[in-house]
């Protein structure tokens, strides 16, 4: 399966480009087939995370205002206690959500669009942070590009898995 992946921070002409980060990457398969392996536990638990990492679905409600539930497993045996907080499901194009962990209060915002390009689709996450600082923390911290591209790598290496249904 071709893919191909970027990401990057926003041109000087956005009042957030400071604190935002965009992770981009074209798959073989249909925008369907994409959509369900993003909003679908059974497959989302399969590919979400990155390399080494497991994850575990405890609950998807897919609406607005709906939560999913999760904790990714960690290679080294740490678990990482997840929330996503849906603020719109636009079925198959658009997914926006608040992102948090361990507590009440969102670690960044998130805007998720797939793209139909003929037999391929394009997905984009688009992710702003509170502050600048917030987001050099996570990127030094916690590796975010690299994880964002090995989570969008492991969607690529699952997806002919679906196809095959």
């Amino acid at each position: 399966m071709a893919a191909t992946a970027r990401s990057e921070t926003k041109p000087a002409t956005s009042p957030t480009q400071d604190r935002e980060l965009v992770l981009e990457r074209t798959y073989d398969a249909p925008r369907a087939l994409v959509w369900e392996a993003w909003t679908d536990p059974e497959h989302v638990d399969r590919w979400w995370g990155p390399t080494g990492f497991r994850n575990e679905t405890h609950s998807m409600d897919l609406r607005a205002g709906g939560y999913w539930r999760y904790v990714m497993h960690g290679p080294d045996g740490k678990d990482w206690i997840n929330w996503i907080r849906y603020e719109e499901v636009s079925r198959p194009e658009r997914l926006v959500y608040d992102h948090g962990g361990e507590g009440d209060e969102p670690h960044f915002h998130v805007t998720v669009t797939f793209t139909e390009e003929g037999s391929r689709t394009r997905v984009t996450m688009h992710s702003v942070w509170p502050t600048a600082a917030a987001l050099q923390e996570v990127m030094m911290r916690v590796a975010a590009v690299e994880g964002g591209k090995q989570t969008m790598a492991r969607l690529a290496e699952y997806l002919p898995s679906m196809s095959k249904r």
